[in-house]
């Protein structure tokens, strides 16, 4: 699958600036989707969980052109998720979150290039991070187009 550098690289540019932002709205809007995670982050620190996040989506900005080297990382991303209770249908409601919330930051700049093209790219990180579980990365991980209520 080739992947749509221009929209990825473009739309995540135009909501950079305003990270902090992006990953406050991502939290909330996943604890609002999917109130059966919130165990999971029981302890943590969400001030530097969300830093991890912003960190991690910096890493995968860099990254997109050569996705193949970034691959182990995932795989091992994937495994610590395991520990932290992650499940293979997790992945899907995390990918359609943090589009939303991208979209939301972008606001009007935000287009259903952007959507789609993020939708595939969310997709090959859960593939990658899946097979880090031993997981079958198959439909639970596929992320799905957000419908406009969610963005």
């Amino acid at each position: 699958m080739a992947l749509n550098l221009n929209a990825l690289e473009t739309s995540f540019d135009l909501v950079a600036p305003r990270g902090e932002e992006l990953v406050e709205i991502f939290y909330a809007r996943l604890f609002t989707a999917a109130p059966a995670v919130v165990p999971l982050f029981a302890g943590t620190d969400l001030s530097k969980q969300r830093t991890k996040l912003l960190v991690t989506l910096v890493l995968l900005r860099k990254s997109l052109r050569d996705l193949d080297a970034l691959v182990p990382t995932l795989r091992e991303l994937g495994r610590r998720h395991v520990g932290y209770g992650a499940r293979p249908e997790h992945y899907a409601v995390v990918g359609d979150t943090l589009i939303g919330a991208m979209a939301e930051v972008a606001g009007d700049a935000w287009s259903d290039e952007y959507t789609r093209a993020w939708a595939e790219a969310l997709s090959v990180v859960a593939e990658a991070m899946l097979s880090g579980t031993g997981s079958s990365p198959t439909a639970p991980a596929a992320v799905g187009v957000p419908s406009p209520a969610t963005t």
